[in-house]
């Protein structure tokens, strides 16, 4: 049996809305069970089949691995069989082993690496920190999140021969040029691209082969995000424009400053409709009183 017919349904949910829920917080600080329990359900409701817990919107390098244990448990026991749950690990590959072994012996089927933190990063290292990982959960897809403009596709495909459970790629180096050509080098056909910066980037990388998009705006208002990728699938890239101009505004705001409010915009947003608190950890803040109206401005036009 190939890599591709063993992970068909798996390379599947990763051509999808891929959200990224956010990890609600109580008064005390503490992770908000309740809230976070219904923020998946609403996700679920409104047609999200992929998620991502402890992704960067859900704050993965401000929780404690503790924290990011109790997210995956709670969202693979509330999410069940309604959709596909691609569990973010990183950090040290002892780390990284440990939590995407823990991911798959609570019912995960993938794993989402997230890029290396550390200073120094070597192409040959790379491919062994990823190898090492995916090696040592063969049975799970593994997808690498890759935001490092100088590894050429030619490393991924070498990762891939090694680790065949290497299934997709969520690429979030913000040029639609040079993913077209990172993809290909690295085999178009052979992973399924997902294009890791959202909505903004959608349409054009998925005008280069494409066929997923990471979302933390899914949290705000899913219809939204279900309605471009759509219109992406079927080749109206002037509706999927449409959809664009309507949350580009809101991606302005998260993306200014180098991203600084990256998180808090999308919380600053659901507090507006009432579904949790607008707190956030450092080395991220809330939004000041004068830059929230604006936000909420935005969520309430989206008729949710």
């Amino acid at each position: 049996m190939t890599a591709t017919v063993a992970f068909e349904d798996r390379r599947a949910a990763l051509a999808e809305v891929v959200a990224i829920p956010v990890t609600p917080f109580a008064a005390d600080g503490s992770i908000d069970a309740d809230t976070c329990r219904a923020l998946l359900r609403r996700l679920l409701d409104g047609g999200v089949r992929t998620l991502t817990p402890n992704g960067n919107t859900g704050e993965f390098y401000a929780l404690t691995p503790e924290e990011r244990r109790y997210v995956t448990e709670l969202t693979l026991d509330e999410v069940r069989d309604r959709a596909a749950v691609l569990v973010g690990v990183g950090h040290d590959v002892p780390s990284a082993i440990a939590t995407a072994r823990h991911a798959r012996d609570h019912g995960a089927g993938m794993v989402m690496v997230h890029q290396p933190v550390h200073p120094y990063v070597s192409q040959d290292g790379w491919v062994d920190y990823h190898r090492e990982i995916a090696a040592a959960v063969p049975e799970l897809g593994v997808v690498p999140y890759i935001r490092n403009a100088q590894l050429p596709g030619a490393r991924l495909a070498e990762l891939a021969d090694r680790c065949p459970n290497v299934i997709g790629v969520k690429y979030a180096v913000p040029d639609a040029a040079r993913f077209a050509a990172f993809a290909r080098d690295a085999g178009l056909d052979r992973f399924v691209w997902v294009a890791g910066l959202a909505e903004p980037y959608a349409p054009s990388y998925f005008s280069a082969g494409a066929t997923g998009f990471t979302s933390g705006l899914v949290n705000v208002a899913p219809a939204v995000s279900l309605h471009m990728i759509e219109a992406l699938r079927s080749g109206d890239y002037p509706g999927a424009m449409k959809v664009w101009e309507q949350i580009r505004r809101f991606e302005e705001l998260r993306a200014a400053n180098g991203s600084a409010n990256n998180v808090t915009v999308v919380k600053e947003a659901l507090a507006s409709l009432g579904l949790c608190r607008r707190e956030v950890r450092p080395p991220s803040r809330v939004l000041p009183e004068d830059e929230r109206a604006e936000v909420a401005e935005i969520a309430a036009g989206w008729a949710i």
